[in-house]
């Protein structure tokens, strides 16, 4: 365990959307096993800089504290990351805390990642069945096929695969490779596939599959370790043969 009095955090801030964002410095006391959300829990009891100015209270979110809802996603020493599991044992005693690049600010440490949640909105990641009446049970599937679907359903809708894409920008509308994976997942559905065609069409239109320019960045960031990759490469192969399909009627 390194040996350490404080620690020296520098915070990225921006007061709204229309300002421009600037630095501020602070120190918080050390202690062992703290992670960045009890960082931002003490800088918040006492909203002063490294030099002692009254500051104003930084903005952040989080909601599980157990890397599962996504929502305290920074990018913290220049890596996209959950800041409730980022331990500052393994940071060091200088931290650099900034909002993700590819979303809009809200405020400080706050972005707005709709975007995400209109992508699976347009690709139709959901099973079309009818809930207002019982079906009996749902379709069988082994423990491999159970274990692979698995698999693909933990994303958790962070955003860190679309800020390390390079191929997401302002003069992109790329969905980026969760959307793509939910895709895979619920046409990999026995019910789900129901509507597969929809979705693959969907990709097929401007800022779907095409984009992929094939970096990879995003399985290497992923925090729950998601096979994107091989997703990506499972689609573009589900839409190739729907082509190969339409073309023989």
């Amino acid at each position: 365990m390194p040996k350490m009095d404080f620690i020296q955090v520098k915070v990225k801030r921006q007061a709204n959307p229309r300002l421009k964002p600037y630095w501020e410095e602070y120190r918080v006391k050390y202690r062992p096993y703290m992670n960045i959300i009890t960082v931002l829990q003490e800088l918040r009891k006492n909203p002063h800089t490294f030099d002692n100015r009254p500051s104003s209270v930084i903005a952040w979110e989080a909601s599980c504290l157990e890397e599962v809802c996504g929502t305290c996603t920074m990018v913290i020493n220049g890596r996209v990351r959950q800041a409730c599991s980022a331990l500052v044992d393994q940071l060091g005693e200088s931290i650099t805390i900034e909002p993700m690049t590819k979303f809009p600010v809200v405020r400080d440490l706050v972005v707005d990642r709709s975007v995400i949640f209109r992508s699976l909105k347009r690709l139709k990641t959901w099973v079309p069945v009818d809930g207002t009446h019982a079906l009996g049970p749902g379709p069988k599937m082994g423990p491999d096929e159970a274990l692979e679907r698995y698999e693909m359903s933990k994303c958790i809708a962070c955003g860190c695969c679309m800020e390390v894409c390079p191929q997401i920008n302002e003069r992109s509308e790329f969905v980026g490779a969760a959307a793509i994976n939910q895709v895979r997942l619920f046409n990999s559905h026995p019910t789900g596939k129901v509507i597969e065609r929809e979705r693959l069409k969907a990709l097929m239109e401007k800022g779907g599959i095409e984009d992929c320019g094939n970096a990879q960045n995003c399985v290497k960031a992923c925090p729950k370790e998601i096979p994107l990759v091989t997703s990506i490469a499972d689609v573009n192969r589900q839409m190739t043969l729907n082509l190969l399909d339409l073309l023989k009627k």
